[in-house]
């Protein structure tokens, strides 16, 4: 008969059962509660009166008689019926779990079962589980406010359905009315029960004493110390109860708070249960149900204890322990957590270096992470609802990163060394577990059937261990003789039992001992999730964050601060499948949780990272070429005996200085970042990735983005960029101080496992587009902003010179002083430096740009030539007529104009062609293997072939800084501006005018005072040297596009020019014989540039002893010295 009661299998389903239930009323009552997740009908004005109505007659609702309340319900009902179906669904089982638990333990005081948890612990906790379980759910639904409303708008939408009530609305009803008042109900329910529940209860008295001591005993006792006996290091760690040794405190004190609430009579009664009671109520203030669900206990027990006879003197008790808890709580806690962090660190690194230990040893484990764990837990809900004391520091810990820390670190040994655990305790099991349990049971003299089955199947199981197993790596399961244990507990603890437990203690001592071992074999995992699970931060964000940024603020906690995120992967091991909603709502909050952490941490890292990179970079700066003139000079001054500067002057420090230390005990600024830095790189050592709700999380990577980030910003305000003044850092300077950030970044992995060399790839290269990953501006749109708007601009005013001979661009002297040199930002080693800076993407990208503005300059030439196209064609066709040509050219409008727009684009030309001269010095001197086949690719293709087949290689080359006969990106520009208004010949018509208009207007250049050559710059001090340049390669691509030859349109093109400049020797008394040499030179410039002119063909139509006589004349201006 005993055995048909199944009180084993019905305890443990029940309390899985009643959890799920708990969870699922927890969160009802707080999805009601906030508005975000509050059911829309509650929150409509139209169902405003049936909600007061539904309240005000709960439950005896009249659906006939008072229907205009109801109104909106009825014109709703299955809206409202579908809403809230799933709200009276839960309800339900509530009603279904209280049935159950009720028929449960009314059977268990039947049986008039034996409770006492150091013996049958499993039978004993659960029992204790179960009526806290109820009582939580109980608690909970009393406090969910809407609970009338759901319930019985359901009815009311069933009944309009359906013609009639749900069934079980008046149970349901009438239950909610019962627990109006909850204790009161709760007490009266249990009054039968106090026998059992007390027994139970008292069955702690050993064993929480023992575990609600003061840091100071556990200190003196050196508690969880395995340095403190060397000698018994190798001994198994056990003793007669090893489950209550890592038994929860929280739990513990949860049973006797609310054991006592529940069955109060034996308090007056009984010595025992009275000290008992109060030990408890000395623990704290709050008591966890559920989640953040808290128990104020004093309150709750004086509000009840006020309505009882008799219990002034507890109520006494009850303000007695109150005044204790406050006074001497927090201290004694905060006490307890700071001995754990010493003795979970000295712990950690012994079986960090001798992991064997973790066999015999492995109870220290489980107990170090339980009584942090239940630290943890005490500190969380009293900082959540902390009393008004006077020292509440107490309640505050901003070394609490450092007990996460090493209870994750002995987490992650238990999980990393489980073949070692598994090892040590399947010998145990099979070579002493199992004969010590063969030899308890031959001393029994009496053992039924049931009984026997059980315990030889134990002894069978054990004994045929192996661990030949562990190597094979086969997969333990002792589930079964778990269950078979906690049924055997059950058997044996009922009243009149054949073999009764609290007579054979030793079996329970061994039967107990052998749990533990097969959960350190089978279920590692489990017992440390049971033991260490943090998953209340998930409920407590705001204390969780707290204590992140408490930590973060102590130098001494930095390299402890991953634990933070880490903990958020225990969140996904609280959820129930009762209430799946809730689990959703978690994965969100643990993922902003640990995002939050991440990011933080990694913010505080790239911080000091770059704060030691601009260190570095301002010492770099010192030792760059500019600052030297200070140094050169003090050196001359020595050498030619000059006073040396006056005492008051301040000497400037030379580079290195800051290295020179008189006492290395003062730490500077560097060493401080430098420690800050270790101590925050460490904490990246926890773990390299770890699982949040199936999202794997790489700390890493955070730090990479974050970095990225924060480079990406640094180097854009490196480049100092003021679009107001235009002011900007010169190429070279930018680039060097990028070497000091890159030099540095590089030195940070030898902190961490960090792929610098793609975090710098990906910024630099980034660095090259227009804009970054964020939408930010770069250093290619900042250079291509202010060559275009600053550089190109003055020079096409001719305020700024293009020099050939020294391949830069050059200020003119102006009575103006200019915002800048020009030299100084278009030099051989600036553009080089601007190469290296933005690359061929960047260079491409102010290739484009400066293409938009030649192709604006096309457009108006063509508009020009448009204007003068019959005077072009009479020029065209009678240049060999000096007369009718003067005639045609007076009539000849915009001559000035058109030449001012090829320099301009002639200017811009020369620009591009420097950069890509530049941009192929660096590919060659990083990539040299590449630009060979280039090379070779360009010298093999000419303009003869296939054009379409040339372009590409040309296209290729170009990219790549080399030189092209035609340039593919004005090929590409030019054929863009063409549209399908015009017709192909037009176009071809309209260039070859273009070529007419500027070599006629080429005489008006001697006017120009400007247009004197100069031989210090190689060119026209107005640029109009620029238009070979212009000429040549604007030619060549417009005729590209129209498939027409080359060569033959720029030889009448020569033709025509050297026609009209020969006119300007016969005008002998005009102001044009000024600058004529230097306009000569103009045409000799314009073969030179061209690879489709040559010599011979200048020499026949313009005579080489003017460019001899020309060149004679420009240079005389000059004075040239020798030696």
């Amino acid at each position: 008969m005993d055995y048909q009661q199944k009180l084993a299998e019905k305890l443990t389903i029940l309390n899985e059962r009643g959890n799920g239930v708990l969870i699922r009323m927890n969160y009802i009552k707080k999805s009601c509660a906030d508005p975000k997740l509050r059911p829309s009908f509650l929150t409509e004005k139209a169902m405003e009166s049936a909600i007061k109505y539904i309240n005000k007659k709960f439950p005896n609702i009249d659906f006939r008689g008072n229907i205009q309340n109801l109104t909106n319900i009825q014109r709703q009902k299955s809206e409202v019926l579908t809403a809230t179906a799933s709200y009276y669904e839960s309800f339900l089982d509530v009603i279904e779990f209280r049935d159950h638990v009720y028929e449960l333990l009314n059977t268990i005081d039947a049986c008039q079962c034996y409770f006492d948890i150091a013996t049958n612990f499993d039978f004993t906790k659960s029992y204790l589980d179960l009526i806290i379980t109820y009582t939580s759910v109980i608690i909970t639904l009393s406090r969910i406010d809407d609970k009338k409303t759901l319930v019985g708008m359901f009815n009311c939408a069933h009944e309009m359905t359906n013609g009639s009530s749900d069934p079980s609305y008046p149970r349901l009803g009438q239950m909610f009315l019962e627990y109006d008042h909850p204790w009161k109900k709760l007490t009266e329910e249990f009054g039968p029960h106090t026998r059992s529940v007390t027994a139970a209860l008292l069955s702690l008295k050993m064993v929480y004493p023992r575990r609600n001591l003061p840091a100071e005993q556990w200190r003196s006792a050196q508690l969880l110390s395995l340095l403190s006996a060397p000698a018994a290091m190798l001994d198994p760690a056990c003793c007669d109860t090893m489950a209550c040794e890592y038994l929860s405190m929280e739990t513990m004190e949860r049973w006797i708070i609310i054991g006592f609430l529940l069955c109060h009579s034996s308090l007056n009664s009984n010595q025992a249960s009275q000290e008992l009671w109060k030990m408890g109520l000395r623990s704290g203030v709050y008591l966890t149900l559920t989640r953040d669900e808290a128990l104020n206990i004093h309150k709750v027990t004086e509000d009840l204890f006020d309505n009882f006879k008799g219990y002034s003197k507890r109520i006494a008790d009850i303000k007695e322990c109150r005044e204790h808890v406050l006074l001497n709580s927090g201290a004694m806690h905060r006490e307890r957590r700071h001995f754990l962090r010493g003795a979970m660190k000295e712990l950690y690194k012994v079986l960090e270096d001798e992991p064997g230990l973790l066999g015999p040893k492995a109870l220290f484990v489980i107990m170090a992470l339980s009584f942090s764990r239940d630290e943890i837990l005490w500190l969380v809900r009293h900082s959540e609802n902390m009393p008004k004391i006077k020292v509440p520091e107490d309640y505050v810990d901003n070394q609490m990163a450092e007990l996460l820390f090493y209870m994750e670190k002995l987490r992650g040994l238990m999980i990393k060394y489980n073949s070692v655990v598994q090892r040590y305790h399947v010998q145990y099991l099979a070579q002493f577990d199992a004969l010590v349990l063969n030899d308890t049971i031959q001393n029994i003299y009496v053992c039924p059937e049931e009984e026997s089955v059980l315990m030889t199947s134990f002894v069978s199981t054990l004994s045929a261990l192996s661990v030949k197993q562990v190597d094979n790596k086969e997969e333990f399961d002792f589930r079964a003789l778990r269950l078979d244990w906690l049924r055997l507990q059950a058997y044996t603890s009922m009243n009149k039992a054949p073999l009764p437990i609290k007579d054979y203690p030793d079996l329970a001592k061994v039967m107990n001992l052998i749990q533990f071992h097969t959960k350190m074999v089978d279920a590692v995992e489990d017992l440390l999730h049971e033991t260490s699970d943090l998953s209340i931060f998930c409920f407590y964000p705001r204390v969780f964050e707290k204590m992140f940024n408490q930590s973060s603020e102590e130098m001494t906690m930095k390299r402890y601060l991953m634990a933070f995120p880490l903990v958020c992967s225990h969140f996904s091991q609280c959820g129930d499948p009762i209430c799946p909603e809730e689990i959703e709502a978690m994965e969100k909050k643990s993922l902003r949780l640990c995002v939050t952490f991440l990011e933080q941490i990694a913010k505080q890292t790239s911080n000091v990272v770059l704060e030691i990179c601009a260190e570095q970079r301002n010492l770099s700066d010192q030792l760059l070429p500019k600052h030297c003139a200070e140094t050169i000079s003090a050196a001359r001054y020595r050498k030619q005996k000059k006073p040396m500067p006056k005492k008051g002057e301040v000497q400037k420090e030379k580079p290195g200085a800051e290295s020179l230390r008189k006492d290395r005990t003062v730490a500077n600024n560097m060493d401080k970042l430098h420690l800050m830095l270790t101590e925050l790189c460490s904490c990246y050592s926890l773990c390299g990735d770890f699982i949040v709700f199936d999202h794997i999380v790489v700390p890493t990577e955070f730090l990479i983005s974050q970095l990225e980030t924060r480079l990406s910003e640094v180097i854009v305000r490196m480049a100092n960029y003021n679009q107001t003044t235009q002011e900007i850092t010169r190429p070279s300077d930018l680039l060097a101080g990028i070497k000091a950030y890159i030099a540095n970044l590089q030195c940070l992995s030898s902190y961490i496992n960090l792929d610098v060399t793609r975090l710098v790839k990906s910024v630099l290269l980034q660095q090259t587009q227009p804009l970054d990953s964020h939408g930010g501006q770069t250093v290619t749109t900042i250079y291509t902003n202010w060559y275009l708007e600053s550089l190109l601009r003055q020079a096409s005013n001719s305020l700024i010179v293009h020099c050939p001979t020294l391949h830069c661009f050059v200020s003119q002297a102006t009575d103006n002083e200019p915002s800048f040199k020009a030299e100084e930002f278009s030099d051989i080693s600036e553009l080089q430096a601007l190469a290296e800076l933005i690359g061929a993407y960047g260079l491409k990208f102010l290739s484009d740009n400066l293409m938009w503005h030649i192709t604006s300059q096309v457009t108006e030439l063509k508009k020009m030539v448009i204007e003068n196209m019959d005077i072009l064609v009479q020029m065209k066709n009678n240049f060999d007529k000096p007369e009718e040509m003067i005639n045609l050219k007076k009539r000849l409008t915009g001559g000035e104009n058109v030449l001012k727009r090829m320099t301009i684009i002639g200017v811009i030309l020369s620009f591009r062609a420097m950069i890509q001269e530049c941009l192929k010095e660096i590919l060659h001197k990083h990539c040299p293997y590449l630009m060979g086949p280039i090379q070779c690719l360009r010298e093999f293709s000419s303009p003869e072939a296939d054009i379409q087949v040339t372009l590409s290689i040309y296209e290729l080359a170009s990219s790549a800084g080399l030189k092209c006969d035609i340039d593919p990106s004005l090929v590409a520009s030019i054929r863009n501006m063409q549209t399908d208004n015009t017709s192909p010949d037009e176009e071809h018509k309209l260039s070859r005018l273009l070529l007419v208009y500027i070599a006629v207007s080429l005489p008006t250049l001697a006017l120009d005072p400007n247009s004197l050559y100069n031989r210090e710059h190689g060119g026209h001090n107005n640029n109009i040297h620029c238009l070979a340049r212009a000429i040549n390669q604007l030619a060549a691509a417009m005729f590209t596009v129209q498939n027409k030859n080359i060569e033959q349109q720029l030889k009448e093109f020569l033709l025509l020019a050297s026609s009209t400049l020969l006119q300007l020797g016969q005008n002998v008394e005009r102001m044009e014989i000024k600058n004529r040499e230097s306009i000569y030179l103009l045409l000799h410039m314009i073969v030179e540039e061209s690879p489709f002119l040559s010599q011979d063909m200048l020499e026949s139509c313009f005579p080489y002893v003017l460019l001899r006589n020309s060149y004679r004349e420009v240079y005389k201006s000059f004075i040239i010295t020798l030696g």
